[in-house]
């Protein structure tokens, strides 16, 4: 039933059918807006890597450390309008 179910001209007409849809002119548009997207979730992953392992290194530290710099994601570079903190959770149990 399904063996031929993806062929070149059923690729075709999906690209047809989506280009009808959203129109020519908003398709370049949501491309980059998932491109930033996906960067902005590829930037936070790492972050959330590079978080772990310090933590992971980070027991043998003095108990007094300063608070940490406040980070900022950027959605592009160079694009400041864009732009927000990151807000962490401060932790108030002090050992």
């Amino acid at each position: 039933m399904f063996r031929n179910g993806l062929e070149p001209w059923h690729l075709l007409l999906l690209v047809l059918v989506i280009v009808l849809v959203f129109g020519s002119k908003k398709l370049p548009d949501m491309a980059r807006s998932l491109g930033k997207s996906a960067r902005i979730l590829k930037s936070e992953a790492k972050a959330m890597k590079d978080d772990g392992k310090q933590s992971d290194t980070g027991t043998a530290q003095s108990t007094e450390d300063p608070a940490p710099a406040q980070r900022t994601i950027q959605a592009a570079p160079g694009d400041v309008t864009s732009s927000r903190p990151v807000n962490e959770p401060t932790d108030t149990t002090k050992r």
